[in-house]
């Protein structure tokens, strides 16, 4: 497919004219950010494994009759999807009290929570995306209450069917970070999911060792952060190994330098 002209570029992924009206590229890369992107680096194959398990969840996200952004995958690299309106909140699903809650709380980390808390963080990376209550989201029609329950239903059904897939492999979802947008269908509008959901916005530990296998082992420094990412896809049987898109992946990332 012939490269079209550049939307937008963020600190995971690129979006890129689709082929058809409505339509987006998302292109993701192998830039890897922490701390509102006071840390920078490279996790070479990254975006492969992202793109492939992000569309292997929302595709069974679909199967449940989550609405998505996703229409198909197109490449190593890049995805077709909806372009969408994107809500200004991000949604931070918490199962576990780790990363952030833990420092702002003094809970210590790995603590299970007594049921599934939402966060809610306004996207503006100039402030670092704070948090807000609903009473901010409100109170700046970021966005309306009928959405905010769609949004909150959403990612309660979301958490229940990930945390069970994950439990099934020997992982524990810890959190997540969810975005929505809106699609426009004549003068009315509904919310769907929109992103991605890759190891990049979760927590993901090994159930019987407490491994982490996200973005944490790049936020402090762990190592194999690469390595992590390919088990996560090998569990949900993404990238069987011997397989071509292995063999694939590792002559990628020679190409781009271990």
């Amino acid at each position: 497919m012939s490269r079209r002209r550049q939307i937008y570029e963020g600190k995971a992924k690129i979006l890129y004219e689709g082929p058809e009206p409505g339509t987006i590229i998302q292109y993701f890369k192998d830039d890897a950010t922490a701390f509102n992107a006071e840390k920078k680096g490279t996790i070479n194959g990254k975006g492969v494994i992202n793109n492939r398990i992000s569309e292997h969840i929302f595709t069974l996200l679909t199967h449940i009759g989550i609405p998505s952004h996703f229409i198909r995958r197109l490449n190593m690299r890049e995805q077709l999807v909806k372009q969408v309106e994107i809500v200004p909140i991000e949604v931070i699903v918490r199962n576990v009290a780790a990363g952030s809650l833990s420092k702002r709380l003094g809970i210590e980390e790995g603590t299970a929570l007594p049921h599934t808390l939402l966060e809610y963080c306004y996207k503006d990376d100039a402030l670092g995306d704070p948090l807000v209550a609903e009473e901010h989201i409100a109170c700046f029609g970021w966005a309306s209450q009928e959405e905010m329950q769609d949004i909150s239903a959403m990612a309660i059904r979301i958490n229940d069917f990930l945390a069970g897939m994950f439990a099934g492999i020997g992982i524990k979802l810890i959190d997540f970070k969810l975005e929505f947008g809106r699609v426009f269908e004549g003068d009315f509008s509904r919310i769907i999911l929109a992103d991605e959901i890759s190891p990049d916005g979760c927590r993901l530990w090994d159930i019987e060792t407490n491994e982490k296998l996200d973005k944490d082992r790049f936020r402090r420094d762990l190592g194999g952060e690469a390595e992590a990412y390919q088990e996560v896809a090998r569990r949900l049987g993404l990238f069987p190994e011997g397989s071509s898109e292995v063999a694939d992946l590792n002559s990628e990332r020679k190409k781009r330098g271990k």
